[in-house]
C-alpha cells in the first residue's frame, strides 16, 4: 500500500494533475447527467461557466497567455490538495475504525474464552460429582450383596444345625433362639450408669431418678418372662421406648432403629406402658388435694394473683390427630386460638394445676369440636363438685364465698 508521501509526489506531477482533474471533471459531468431533476440547473451553470470563460479568455488575451496558464495550474493544485486532504482524512478514519474493531474483537474473544473456561469448570465439577455418586452407589450395592451373602450363609448354617441338632435322650429337635439382628448400641450406651445426666435429660425430658422411679412403679405391670424362642425385653427398655416416643414425637421407624427393636414391637410397647401409667401411676399421683392442702393453695394463689379463694388454674388444649374413621366431623376443630392457628382433627385435654404447676386433675379424650364449657360439664371434676365433694363454700370476712378455679 502506497504511503501518503508517495501519493503527494504522484499528484504534484503536472501530467498526473491534468489526468486527475480530467477524471474528476468527467465524474462530475456523469453525476449531473444521471440526475434528471438537475438538468436545467446544470445547463444554466454551464452557460454561466462558458460566459465566465469567454470573459476570462478575453481578458487573458488582453493581458497575456502566460498568466492564464499559471492561474489555471494553481487552481488545479488547490483543488487536488483539498482532495488529497480528504483522502488522508478518510484513510486516518479507516485506521481508527480498524483499531476500534480490533479492540472490540479482542474483548469479545476474551469474554468467549472466560465463558468457555467457566462452562468447562462447571462440567468438570458435575462430572466429578456424578463419579462420586456412582462410586457410592456401587459401594452401597457391594455392601448389600455382601450382607445378603453373609445372611444366606448364616441361614444355611442354622438350617444344617437344625437338621443335625437332636436331643440324644428324647429324640426331638432342639429349639434355638430366633431374633433378627438389630443394633441397640445407642440404648446400651444410655443404659449405663455413667451416662451423663444432662444428655439423659435431653433425650427423655426427665432425670435419671424420675426414670428409675417410673420403672420401679411399673415393673409389676409390664414385666415379661423369657420364652423358649427369645428373651423378654427388659422393663427399663420398655419404659425407655415409651418415654422416648412421648418426649420426641419421632416416628416408630426412628424409634425402632434407635432401640434396636421392630416397628410393631415399639408400637406395642408404647401402648402397654401408657396403659400401665394410666392404671398404676395416675390414681396414685394425680389426686385432688385434701382440705389442708386446699387452704395452703388458696393462700399461695392469693399471694400470686390477688384473688382470694382460688384452688386451681384450668386450661383446655387440643392435641392434633389423624382423622379417625368414625365420627370424623366430631373431631374437626374449627376454632382458632393463640396456640391453635390451623384447623385440624384433634382431641381435647383439660388440666388443672396448683400454684407450682403440678397437675391435680385432668380430663382427656373428648372430640376437638366440643367447646370448653361442654368439656367442663362432662368432666369428673364437675360431677364431684355437683355432689359436694370439692369446691365447698367458705366464710371470708363474714361473707359466704364459693371456692373457685381460674380458667
Amino acid at each position: 500500500m502506497a504511503s501518503p508521501f508517495d501519493i503527494w509526489q504522484y499528484l504534484l506531477d503536472p501530467e498526473s494533475l491534468s489526468y486527475v482533474y480530467t477524471l474528476l471533471q468527467t465524474s462530475f459531468d456523469q453525476t449531473n447527467e444521471n440526475d434528471p431533476n438537475d438538468n436545467i440547473t446544470t445547463t444554466t451553470k454551464k452557460r454561466s461557466r462558458q460566459n465566465n470563460d469567454d470573459e476570462s479568455s478575453n481578458s487573458n488575451n488582453q493581458e497575456g497567455g502566460g498568466r492564464t496558464s499559471n492561474s489555471k495550474r494553481n487552481k488545479k493544485k488547490k483543488e487536488l490538495k483539498g482532495i488529497l486532504t480528504s483522502l488522508l482524512l478518510v484513510e486516518e478514519q479507516e485506521k481508527l475504525d480498524q483499531q476500534h474493531f480490533n479492540e472490540v474483537s479482542k474483548e469479545e474473544k476474551k469474554a468467549l474464552d472466560i465463558n468457555h473456561k467457566n462452562k468447562t469448570k462447571a462440567m468438570l465439577q458435575y462430572s466429578s460429582y456424578m463419579d462420586d455418586y456412582y462410586n457410592k452407589v456401587q459401594e452401597s450395592e457391594h455392601v448389600k450383596r455382601k450382607k445378603a451373602r453373609s445372611m444366606a450363609c448364616t441361614v444355611a448354617v442354622a438350617a444344617a444345625a437344625c437338621e443335625e441338632g437332636f436331643d440324644s435322650k428324647e429324640g426331638v429337635p432342639q429349639r434355638r433362639l430366633w431374633v433378627k439382628d438389630r443394633s441397640g448400641a445407642w440404648w446400651d450406651e444410655c443404659n449405663r450408669f455413667d451416662f451423663p445426666e444432662d444428655e439423659f435429660r435431653e433425650a427423655f425430658r426427665m432425670g435419671r431418678s424420675t426414670f428409675e422411679l417410673i420403672c420401679e412403679e411399673l415393673n409389676s405391670a409390664i414385666v415379661k418372662e423369657d420364652t423358649t424362642l427369645r428373651n423378654a425385653i427388659p422393663v427399663r427398655q420398655r419404659v425407655a421406648v415409651c418415654l422416648w416416643r412421648l418426649a420426641t414425637g419421632d416416628p416408630l421407624r426412628v424409634v425402632s432403629k434407635r432401640f434396636g427393636l421392630g416397628i410393631s414391637t415399639c408400637h406395642k410397647l408404647v401402648l402397654e406402658v401408657c396403659t400401665a401409667i394410666k392404671t398404676v401411676l395416675m390414681p396414685k399421683y394425680l389426686q385432688w388435694p385434701n382440705e389442708v392442702c386446699l387452704r395452703k393453695m388458696k393462700g399461695e394463689f392469693e399471694s400470686i394473683s390477688g384473688i382470694p379463694n382460688v384452688v386451681g388454674s384450668m386450661y383446655t388444649s387440643h392435641v392434633p390427630i389423624i382423622a379417625p374413621k368414625i365420627s370424623v366431623g366430631a373431631y374437626f376443630n374449627k376454632r382458632h386460638t393463640e396456640r391453635n392457628q390451623k384447623t385440624c382433627y384433634s382431641i381435647t385435654i383439660q388440666g388443672i394445676v396448683d400454684p407450682r404447676g403440678v397437675f391435680t386433675d385432668v380430663c382427656i379424650g373428648w372430640p376437638g369440636s366440643m367447646p370448653d364449657d361442654r368439656i367442663l360439664e362432662k368432666s369428673a371434676l364437675n360431677q364431684r363438685a355437683n355432689n359436694g365433694g370439692i369446691l365447698k363454700e367458705t366464710l371470708i370476712k363474714d361473707v359466704l364465698a364459693t371456692t373457685k378455679i381460674l380458667g
